[in-house]
């Protein structure tokens, strides 16, 4: 499964390339105005630093609008993922800019068949929403599992790209079900690295070196 890190911090997403493990990174509106930087600066920064796919929302509601800001974004590097939200003009939007070879990341997915539709428009990722489907009472999870069903039976090559993970057991299960990518928080990436077990082991393994008085070069 790919790490994609959600983000704007081009520190946090420099520290989280430098273990290897970062494959992308995405993006939005909530998450560049956290950042109180300008967005096309951001973008082009965070291109600089991974060399997968960096996900950059347009904001226009329209087709036309959407083509006009998408041909901005694209511009800026050509792993720029293009992330458009799954309407009817954002559809129209995805099968136009992968027709072209642009990448495109339909996002806010809440149903099954939203994602059934993402993928006959040629949808590159496709960004199922499980926080805020368990929010509303439903299970996030489940929701990740008919999409993998559906997209296995007709063979769709869109990849399933889970979001809005808050916790470290929401991409274990999604690893299970076998989605293709997740995109977490830096603070949740970074906890998958806890077990109390490994904190007890080094300190067990450092006390016993401290007693042979040897150091190492």
């Amino acid at each position: 499964m790919k790490f994609f890190v959600d983000t704007a911090d081009t520190k946090e997403i420099a520290d989280l390339a430098a273990t290897g493990l970062l494959d992308g990174v995405t993006t939005n509106p909530s998450l560049i105005h956290k950042s109180g930087r300008e967005f096309l600066d951001v973008v082009k920064e965070i291109c600089g630093i991974v060399a997968g796919p960096v996900s950059a929302e347009v904001v226009a509601l329209d087709h036309e609008g959407m083509m006009r800001e998408a041909e901005v974004l694209r511009k800026i590097a050509d792993n720029v993922a293009v992330k458009v939200p799954l309407t009817i003009d954002g559809l129209k939007t995805c099968k136009k800019l992968t027709s072209d070879g642009t990448m495109v990341n339909v996002t806010l997915c809440f149903s099954a068949n939203q994602a059934l539709l993402a993928g006959k428009a040629g949808a590159t990722f496709i960004s199922p929403f499980v926080g805020r489907h368990d929010d509303v009472g439903f299970d996030g999870m489940e929701l990740i599992a008919d999409i993998r069903q559906i997209y296995d039976n007709y063979d769709f090559p869109t990849e399933i790209l889970v979001a809005s993970v808050r916790h470290p057991i929401h991409i274990l299960q999604s690893a299970k079900i076998g989605a293709d990518v997740m995109t977490a928080p830096p603070a949740v990436i970074k906890a998958l690295f806890n077990h109390p077990l490994t904190d007890k082991g080094i300190q067990g393994f450092l006390a016993d070196w401290e007693k042979t008085g040897q150091k190492i070069g």
